[in-house]
């Protein structure tokens, strides 16, 4: 029986001992998926010694029922659209880009209250390791990824600690590495699999960062 995760930063820990062969490289630079995949990403950073830094994601819920993704949108203008789920819901575009406008509103306010005046950090030619506290559907990874295609990165690597098992062919053909602590044969729920799931705040994202900033 697989064992669920205390916290996200024991997730976090379990995710650096497999990526251990990472440690001490200058060009790896840890992305975590906020808020949630923050904590998790701190951990990761301070075990390889690597920069710690944020891309925002916005998952696009559907209207009425916000919980299901049909989509998701990412710093740099990136748009993940479930096309096939969207017109089997009768979603008009009108709808569509309601949603998208408001998550892009919150998009823009998260990224200043997280990073403040500091840029998006330099991608180009660097190791970029996502980082997120689970995946679901994976859209919100997939508008990550979908963003950072065309940055010239080196070489780009997935680490979650759990996710439905259909969902690793889809990474590891869309990455370089992908990297999964718990791939659950019935999955419902990545808060499911952690004892302590509440949500992060913002203050708590702030403090990783500035945490991270101060030591590279």
């Amino acid at each position: 029986m697989l064992k669920r995760f205390t916290h996200r930063r024991e997730a976090g820990k379990e995710l650096a001992r497999r990526l251990s062969d990472l440690k001490g490289r200058n060009d790896l630079l840890v992305l975590a998926l906020p808020r949630g995949g923050v904590p998790v990403a701190a951990e990761i950073a301070s075990h390889l010694d690597a920069r710690l830094d944020v891309l925002v994601v916005r998952k696009l819920g559907m209207p009425g029922h916000p919980e299901f993704a049909m989509g998701a949108i990412a710093s740099g203008g990136a748009r993940l659209l479930h096309d096939r789920m969207i017109r089997r819901a009768g979603i008009n575009r009108q709808q569509l880009e309601a949603v998208v406008e408001r998550e892009q509103a919150e998009l823009q306010r998260r990224e200043k209250a997280y990073r403040d005046d500091r840029p998006f950090p330099e991608v180009k030619d660097k190791t970029l390791l996502l980082v997120d506290d689970g995946l679901a559907t994976g859209a919100s990874m997939r508008a990550a990824i979908e963003a950072l295609r065309d940055s010239g990165a080196a070489k780009l690597i997935v680490a979650v600690p759990v996710a439905p098992p259909e969902l690793h062919h889809v990474f590891e053909a869309i990455t370089d590495r992908y990297v999964v602590a718990l791939e659950p044969p019935i999955f419902n729920a990545v808060g499911e699999w952690y004892v302590e799931f509440d949500q992060t705040s913002d203050g708590e994202v702030r403090q990783l960062l500035s945490e991270s900033v101060a030591e590279h």
